[in-house]
């Protein structure tokens, strides 16, 4: 009985050193996630309102050590918290860093985004609730960059980095690392 009762708690010992360090791979570094929505469409598909659509959804592989240092690039595809809804993560193409210029799509607006923050749309402009709707976000909202799709495997590859043309006006020179 004493034999048991050792092995079962260095299992849980294991199992529990494997759960801290999973976790901490997954908050720090990488991470996968589920796209949900059509804002990101033909980029990424969310698998639609059929039954079991949710097997047919892209997941995302998120690259989280971008975050150390704000290093993302215009065109990037970023994962973020939703600055309406905390509880709430959005998937969309990050089109301008601070200091850029970049106008407002369906207006004749041209703004500037403020420092610290970035202003981000969906590939789906149509149905896409983004910067065009809430203005600029902090770059402190930005969760990771989307790298690859990893499922499913006809879909299988790396996302593509574009920039809408003629979207920023006038681009911060420099390094894309912002604090």
């Amino acid at each position: 009985m004493r034999e048991l009762a050792g092995s079962v708690w260095l299992l849980v010992k294991r199992v529990m050193t494997g759960a801290v360090v999973g976790v901490t791979i997954s908050d720090r570094f990488e991470c996968v996630a589920t796209m949900h929505g059509g804002s990101m469409e033909p980029t990424l598909h969310s698998g639609g309102n059929e039954p079991f659509g949710y097997l047919k959804a892209d997941l995302l592989y998120l690259d989280k050590m971008s975050l150390r240092n704000y290093t993302f690039s215009r065109g990037d595809v970023v994962v973020f918290r939703s600055p309406l809804e905390p509880k709430m993560w959005l998937v969309k193409r990050l089109i301008a860093l601070p200091s850029d210029w970049v106008t407002v799509p369906g207006t004749y607006e041209i703004l500037q985004v403020p420092k610290g923050h970035c202003w981000v749309e969906g590939d789906n402009a149509e149905v896409s609730f983004d910067s065009k709707s809430f203005g600029p976000i902090p770059l402190a909202l930005l969760k990771g960059r989307v790298t690859n799709v990893i499922w499913p495997p006809s879909r299988f590859g790396h996302v593509e980095n574009r920039l809408p043309e003629g979207r920023v006006l006038s681009q911060n020179r420099g390094t894309s690392t912002y604090s």
